[in-house]
């Protein structure tokens, strides 16, 4: 698969082969003996940094992300160049006072002397006339209207970013045939300024960023060496037919924050992508999946559109998918239909948040990993709901319309693999029963929770991490031997509930404690006996006064280093233990 893809964050995250490094180069440029960096820092463009001389060695960054829009890097190695000519040229914003343009005589041409404001409008023609070994320009950040009309044919990588272009030449990008990545985005350009040869000639680029201009509809002759190509925040409403049928090598097509409609795509606007692995039609105006996506696809993004039913025919070509994204769409009680998603036998996380389902969907492909639905307004679980994925690891239904008396005591129990279950802000009264022992994660916060019953958590020998803050509960509620079987949990959050004290036999395993606001009004001598790991203790906001801590209470807690008792009403002294004395390493001083 294809590397850079802005995946969600789930417990399945994608992992794509393995980047191409990213040329990081120094050259000089301007007065001798001063040398500028390309830098790849985020969001910042590219920017120079003067520096004495240049290192022999640069460890290149991994990735770039660049005006916002994350991009690929930049492939290969910069070619030697030719004695007293360099191989790039960087012409950040504020950096060119006195700045010298090599004339066709090797006589310097100057260029607004002693200036400290960004480009003008335009640059002049002759400019590059003389570097026929140019193979990179950055003139991104700068108030360029209008792209320089005619660029070395030796040119590799061009960076216009940021600027107000609003019109490109024939020969601004065209006829270069070593020419791979061409950066356009955040600009002013409409379909107007585009020439139809923009890139004829040019039979190499690879990335095309175009994102955040004012397109009105997908550019025709796009270079058909296409890999990567950002058309997002635009105003395109139409791919015309045929506009990327020639673009069989694309990989990656970002078409978000547009305006596309069902009727400004057919079946074919897709159909012959045939090396296409992650498509991006979030935030547009569509009301179906669109048809003809072709099978290698893994990452498809429809979220924040107007999709009211998904239809399994469309579907059926991308047999490949792993990633499908449907969040903030209308998808109602029948708007995934029974075995809708069946043909996507490998489908890996299906994200179905902020929709209006009412159930979990039926018969979701088997090997399903991870499952987001929150925000939706489901009420039941039943027995059945889940069992036909037994290998889901990640199961999230926070923020639903679940009541205790509607989960099935065996919901959950066919799913053997859960490491990570969400039942936050439902209307649970009760921990459900059957829970998985694989389960690492269990959040319950924003419940209504009024008791917790030893039988519910045992087996959950696995479980590190429990949340069970805004809820109700007071320390009777706790039942004894609660916390027995939790050996293996290390950070419990019991804030904003009603407990008096610090519950008592703790596990043993714990180092985070959450406890702020409840009504704790005195922490005794053997609060924390059973927790000699505790490394964090949360207190704030609750009923404690300056003596309120017995002075013997963290004894025996040498990993404590953060007690926080902010919020209460008066200051509380606090007396941590000593630190824990340097243990020898062995072999070694």
């Amino acid at each position: 698969m294809g590397g850079g893809w802005p995946v969600p964050r789930d417990g399945g995250r994608w992992q794509p082969r393995k980047r191409l490094q990213e040329v990081t180069a120094w050259f000089p440029l301007g007065s001798r003996g001063r040398h500028f960096r390309q830098d790849g820092r985020a969001g910042a463009g590219y920017a120079a940094e003067p520096t004495a001389s240049a290192p022999a060695a640069v460890r290149p960054p991994t990735h770039v992300r660049h005006g916002g829009c994350r991009l690929p890097p930049l492939g290969g190695e910069l070619a030697a160049p030719a004695p007293g000519l360099p191989p790039a040229l960087l012409l950040p914003p504020g950096r060119h006072g006195g700045l010298q343009w090599p004339g066709p005589a090797g006589v310097p041409r100057q260029h607004h002397q002693g200036s400290s404001a960004p480009l003008p409008a335009g640059l002049p023609d002759e400019a590059f006339e003389s570097l026929t070994q140019l193979q990179h320009i950055y003139v991104a950040h700068n108030k360029l209207s209008v792209a320089p009309q005619f660029l070395p044919r030796s040119l590799r990588v061009a960076d216009l970013a940021a600027n107000q272009v609003t019109e490109i030449f024939p020969l601004t990008f065209g006829e270069k045939p070593a020419l791979r990545s061409v950066y356009l985005h955040n600009n002013r350009l409409s379909n107007a300024g585009l020439p139809p040869d923009a890139f004829h000639g040019s039979e190499a680029v690879a990335t095309l960023s175009l994102s955040s201009n004012r397109l009105s509809y997908l550019p025709p002759s796009l270079p058909p060496s296409l890999e990567r190509l950002h058309l997002q925040n635009n105003l395109i409403s139409k791919v015309p037919r045929g506009a990327l049928s020639r673009q069989t090598h694309l990989r990656e097509l970002y078409l978000q924050h547009n305006q596309l409609t069902d009727s400004g795509l057919d079946a074919t606007t897709f159909s012959k992508l045939q090396h296409l692995e992650y498509l991006d039609l979030s935030h547009n105006q569509l009301a179906s999946v669109p048809a003809g996506l072709p099978r290698t696809l893994a990452v498809l993004h429809l979220g924040r559109n107007r999709i009211r039913w998904v239809e399994a025919a469309r579907l059926r070509g991308a047999r490949g998918l792993r990633y499908l994204l449907l969040q903030h769409n209308q998808l109602g009680a029948t708007g995934l239909p029974a075995g809708a998603l069946r043909p996507l036998r490998r489908l890996h996380t299906l994200h179905l948040y902020g929709n209006r389902l009412e159930r979990v969907p039926p018969a979701l492909p088997r090997r399903l990993r991870a499952l987001v639905l929150p925000h939706n307004h489901m009420t039941a679980l039943g027995a059945r709901d889940l069992a036909g994925m037994p290998g889901l690891a990640e199961l999230n239904l926070a923020y639903n319309r679940l009541v205790s008396a509607r989960v099935h005591r065996r919901a959950f129990r066919p799913l053997r693999a859960l490491r990570s279950l969400d039942l936050a802000g439902n209307q649970l009264t009760r921990v459900p029963g059957g829970l998985p022992g694989s389960l690492h994660t269990l959040r319950l916060q924003r419940n209504q929770l009024r008791t917790l019953e030893p039988e519910l958590l045992a087996g959950l020998d696995q479980l590190r991490e429990l949340s069970l803050a805004h809820n109700r509960l007071r320390i009777g509620d706790i039942g004894p031997g609660t916390w027995h079987e939790l050996q293996a949990l290390q950070v419990l959050d019991l804030s904003h509930n009603e407990l008096s004290f610090v519950p008592p036999d703790l596990p043993e395993a714990l180092e985070e404690l959450h406890l702020q606001g409840n009504r704790i009004s005195h922490v005794g001598a053997e609060a924390f006996l059973s927790t000699p790991r505790l490394r964090a203790l949360f207190l704030r906001a609750n009923r404690l006064h300056m003596t309120s801590i017995e002075p013997e209470a963290f004894l025996g807690l040498l990993h404590l280093s953060v007690v926080d008792t902010a919020g209460n009403p008066e200051q509380v002294l606090v007396r941590l233990p000593p630190a824990a004395p340097r243990q020898p390493r062995v072999g070694g001083p």
